[in-house]
């Protein structure tokens, strides 16, 4: 039979009953808010299978290509604007590596659903999915990422990241961030100003374009009223800004008013524009709430300040070690002098991609008085 054609993939059983958890427990606490409709939770079999096919499929070529898809378990009665397929395909990874051209670009699902006998199958593709929908993305050859639609404002949240034989699972995080003054937790996994905090998908959505122009780059977060962030710095700043340019700033600030999906798609371009300035050699320098100081800037130690020897190694995974490192561990240039910032400026945050796809944030830990290094790479998957 067609359910036997293939070998299964040991990961898949081995993290299928932990991932239907989550959703379970989830769909429990929005209905007890209040949240719907919501997608129907995934059987155990179906959250395997899809699993088990989408890894098949993500070793296959198409015209050299590997492919590039989302599945998404879903009846396609709750799809508003399905495309449907005259026949339904069966799920299968050859299948998924043939179609996967016209839909790998953002936004499209292939509709995946199991009949009455027991048979899954591929319905057609949607853009629209029910909150707390299973979802399983091919990234790159071997390396998969579960996640689900978000209650609100329809953005997704990762569950686990499967690359080879590891299972990675990203630690829930609260929608909001918590309430509260000075530091508190954020959905990067770490303490932020509140403020920051408040703003934590902005700065996922800058990670995630600033990863994905492949250039590396960095990315200074000073409060809004200081200055000294210039005492480490290379004077003078070649593109300083002046006025502060606060076009993300002023969408922030709406967005959070009226959260529509226009004024959504505004911050996106505005992020996306902000990203786009870390390609320039240097590093590019915002206040806590999204206005531009400068770009291209080069760090320097601020005067008088020690050289940062050793830094603290976290990541956003469950299970993962704090390890405390020489800072040579850390990487190249780029990443030793963000930690050397974050050394002598204290209050500030810094982001740091890698052109090998690696991200790190940088914040003064106060309580083990050291820098923290903070991966976040499975959050932007």
């Amino acid at each position: 039979m067609l359910e036997t054609a293939y070998p299964r993939y040991p990961a898949a059983r081995a993290s299928a009953s932990r991932i239907r958890e989550h959703f379970v427990r989830h769909q429990e606490r929005a209905r007890a808010e209040g949240i719907g409709p919501l997608a129907p939770i995934p059987e155990l079999n179906a959250v395997e299978r899809l699993i088990d096919v989408a890894f098949w499929a993500s070793l296959r070529r198409e015209e050299g290509r590997p492919p590039r898809i989302s599945l998404a378990y879903m009846p396609v009665t709750e799809s508003p604007e399905p495309l449907l397929f005259e026949r339904q395909l069966p799920l299968l990874p050859a299948g998924l590596a043939k179609l996967a051209p016209a839909v790998e670009r953002p936004g499209i699902h292939l509709g995946v659903w199991q009949d009455k006998a027991g048979e899954f199958s591929v319905w057609g593709t949607t853009r629209e999915l029910p909150p707390l929908c299973f979802v399983v993305e091919v990234v790159m050859s071997g390396l998969l990422v579960i996640k689900h639609r978000g209650e609100t404002l329809g953005k997704f949240a990762n569950v686990a990241v499967l690359e080879g034989d590891q299972v990675k699972f990203v630690p829930e995080t609260l929608e909001r961030a918590a309430a509260g003054k000075g530091l508190v937790p954020s959905r990067l996994g770490l303490n932020l100003p509140a403020r920051l905090a408040e703003s934590a998908s902005v700065l996922i959505q800058l990670s995630v374009s600033m990863r994905a122009h492949g250039r590396g780059g960095a990315l200074l977060i000073v409060p809004d009223t200081s200055r000294t962030w210039a005492e480490s710095v290379v004077q003078p700043v070649l593109y300083a800004v002046s006025p502060p340019h606060s076009v993300l700033a002023s969408l922030v600030r709406s967005a959070s008013v009226d959260g529509g999906e226009d004024r959504q798609a505004d911050v996106r371009r505005a992020v996306d524009a902000l990203a786009g300035l870390t390609a320039v050699d240097g590093a590019t320098i915002v206040t806590e709430d999204f206005s531009l100081l400068a770009f291209g800037t080069k760090i320097a130690r601020r005067h008088g300040s020690p050289q940062v020897e050793r830094v603290l190694i976290t990541e956003t995974v469950e299970g993962t070690a704090r390890v405390q490192a020489p800072s040579h561990q850390l990487g190249g240039t780029r990443h030793l002098s963000a930690a050397q910032f974050v050394y002598d400026q204290r209050d500030a945050t810094a982001l740091v991609a890698s052109q090998d796809g690696r991200f790190t944030t940088f914040r003064w830990a106060p309580d083990d008085e050291i820098v923290r290094a903070h991966r976040i790479e499975a959050l932007l998957l």
